[in-house]
């Protein structure tokens, strides 16, 4: 089997008919019907942690669907619930608010049949709640420092993981990250030695409406609840550079010094990489 989708699902029925749309468009029906085998084997693996909208209403329709719900502890779980099921070569993750190019796999499939790297991922354009194109994201060749001190610059939605050595090696996220588990799981398959390769095809569209996990916490407030949830996000990225790039001073304060100072120069480093 070509790929594994994981797509995991909590109420957000409203986008989730695009997004398993998108992934059924992938196949070519002309091509059963007429004796031939299809050019994809897709195996999409929906994990809902309970959603009460409609959800399920709305898998049903899909007939390449595998649903499975029952309750988790996080976007974190209900994804390594779908790594542990996943049969494909190359497995991804899509968000349920995220979709799929037309012809998308088809494209990228034979540059990762040609490919000797464990993670291979493409680029993404940004749309939004209405799935309006918004601005395109060309991302760069693999840099660690890069990731760890600017930010996470692959695309969750756009990147696949070779199942023989990424999953079936045991990598899995870490359940206690809810915000940034995407950054410190490709910091941390880094630095188990694996290798990562940039491919330039347009893999999904990234919806952007306002709840997103990353993006809600955005902006100034007085209120405390949306402070700590945004404290939270922010650690998790702080303690992937403490455990993935350079720290030089045990005071946390003396490293948030140092850490505004590596910010600019991955940030610039990322610039001059995305301009070669």
């Amino acid at each position: 089997m070509n790929f594994t989708i994981i797509t995991p699902s909590l109420n957000y029925g409203r986008f989730l008919g695009d997004c398993l749309e998108s992934v059924a468009s992938q196949l070519n029906p002309d091509e059963e019907r007429a004796g031939r085998p299809r050019d994809l084997e897709i195996e999409h693996l929906v994990i809902d942690g309970g959603s009460t909208d409609g959800s399920a209403e709305v898998a049903a329709r899909f007939p390449h669907v595998k649903w499975m719900q029952e309750p988790d502890e996080g976007m974190s779980d209900a994804i390594n619930k779908g790594f542990d099921r996943a049969r494909g070569d190359w497995v991804m993750w899509l968000n349920a608010d995220d979709r799929l190019k037309p012809g998308a796999l088809a494209a990228i499939l034979p540059l990762l049949n040609q490919s000797n790297a464990d993670i291979v991922y493409g680029d993404w354009d940004f749309v939004d709640k209405r799935g309006t194109f918004q601005r395109h994201v060309k991302v760069p060749e693999w840099s660690r420092f890069v990731h760890v001190h600017h930010h996470c610059f692959i695309g969750s939605t756009a990147a696949f993981y070779r199942r023989s050595t990424v999953i079936d090696a045991g990598h899995r996220l870490r359940a206690d990250f809810r915000y940034v588990m995407d950054g410190e799981f490709y910091a941390r398959l880094d630095a188990a030695g694996l290798k990562f390769a940039h491919v330039p095809v347009k893999v999904s569209d990234f919806r952007m409406h306002g709840e997103n996990l990353s993006q809600r916490h955005l902006g100034k407030t007085r209120d405390m609840e949306q402070i700590l949830s945004a404290e939270r996000q922010h650690v998790e990225s702080r303690a992937i550079r403490r455990a993935y790039g350079i720290t030089l001073f045990n005071d946390p304060y003396l490293n948030g010094l140092i850490d505004g100072l590596l910010w600019i120069v991955a940030r610039g480093c990322k610039a001059f990489k995305k301009a070669r």
